[in-house]
């Protein structure tokens, strides 16, 4: 599960590198991805999530708690 972010399911997608002359080859666009530690008071632990720079707003606003509950509903081991 390598280049993808857990939280938002952000991947690398495909496009075309274009030079000066118009010439188009294949190139990947990665997600801007980080390996963060987050403490998570509720179980009393450090939980280490390869995350997306959106999905670390995304914690700051929601709160670790709740975005670790909907990724365990969704199925994800935690």
């Amino acid at each position: 599960m390598a280049r993808v972010c857990q939280i938002t399911g952000k991947k690398p997608i495909t496009g075309n590198s274009v030079s000066h002359s118009n010439i188009k080859t294949k190139r990947r666009f990665l997600p801007n991805l980080q390996t963060k530690r987050f403490f998570f008071a509720e179980e009393d632990r450090w939980v280490t999530l390869k995350v997306s720079t959106e999905a670390i707003r995304t914690i700051n606003k929601k709160g670790l708690a709740i975005v670790i509950k909907e990724l365990r509903a969704a199925g994800t081991k935690i």
